[in-house]
């Protein structure tokens, strides 16, 4: 167990090394630290020691992938061959009701001829300046259709307008949400089973199974019928080895033939 105050004396150490570093890496740099953008990339790489200042908006962080802001809908690429810009979002309100903050409103969609609901969201409305980015709706979403954007510059000086994100605004492509977190969306996409929408995999999935059970059906329909077909002629062999085994059973029977003859002569001629 160890003493009273030892983690606090660790920490404070590790304040001073930073501070100590600071200076060391100034003198390094010999100016040079704010000057430049291959310098800059390596005062954010782990290269970097010390305290330093960034000069944004000029300079700006990378974020790292697993960064969080305001939620995004995934809609399929705008050139994708099928079905380009459709919104990978149901609607089913999962997000909506796991919100803490209560800053999403979603309006299902309804088919005009019908008046009956289809799962695509309609209306799609969040409230950014609600929003307390905390990823819960990205997490509950169960068709990856929802996910938490890098971008963090979204100051505006009109919030009631600005600021209630509409589903126009929301949308972004599938490739955004590969270009932003490729590891993450690498491993959605294995858990998936694919790169399309969870409703296309199954729907595909549908369709191999039922050409599998078609072939299936097939093979087992020909199968019966070989075996309703009327058999060959015991006389006409279909392989070389049956056509060997036939000759050799007409040279057995030839030669028990000739011996019943020679004993017949034989049984004749003691008499």
């Amino acid at each position: 167990m160890t003493g009273y105050g030892q983690g606090i004396v660790r920490g404070l150490l590790i304040t001073l090394k930073h501070l100590v570093n600071t200076y060391i890496d100034d003198i390094r740099y010999a100016g040079r630290k704010y000057i430049g953008d291959e310098i800059f990339q390596i005062r954010q790489g782990p290269k970097s020691q010390g305290a330093y200042t960034v000069q944004y908006p000029d300079e700006k962080i990378a974020v790292p992938e697993r960064f969080r802001f305001v939620p995004f809908l995934v809609v399929e690429d705008y050139d994708h061959p099928e079905r380009p810009g459709h919104d990978w979002c149901t609607s089913c309100g999962i997000c909506a009701k796991v919100c803490p903050p209560q800053c999403i409103w979603i309006v299902r969609g309804e088919d005009p001829n019908t008046g009956r609901p289809i799962p695509e969201p309609q209306a799609f409305y969040i409230d950014i300046d609600i929003c307390m980015n905390c990823g819960y709706c990205a997490e509950f979403c169960p068709f990856d259709a929802i996910k938490m954007d890098h971008d963090y510059e979204l100051a505006s000086y009109d919030r009631t307008t600005h600021h209630i994100y509409d589903k126009k605004k929301l949308s972004k492509e599938l490739r955004y949400w590969k270009s932003i977190a490729p590891t993450t969306a690498l491993e959605e996409m294995q858990a998936r089973g694919g790169w399309e929408h969870s409703d296309v995999l199954k729907e595909r999935k549908k369709a191999e199974r039922a050409v599998s059970s078609a072939k299936t059906d097939a093979q087992g329909a020909a199968v019966m019928t070989a075996e309703a077909a009327p058999a060959a002629p015991a006389s006409q062999p279909e392989t070389d080895a049956e056509a060997e085994k036939a000759a050799r059973l007409a040279k057995r029977e030839a030669a028990l033939a000739r011996k019943r003859e020679r004993q017949a002569h034989e049984g004749e001629a003691q008499s």
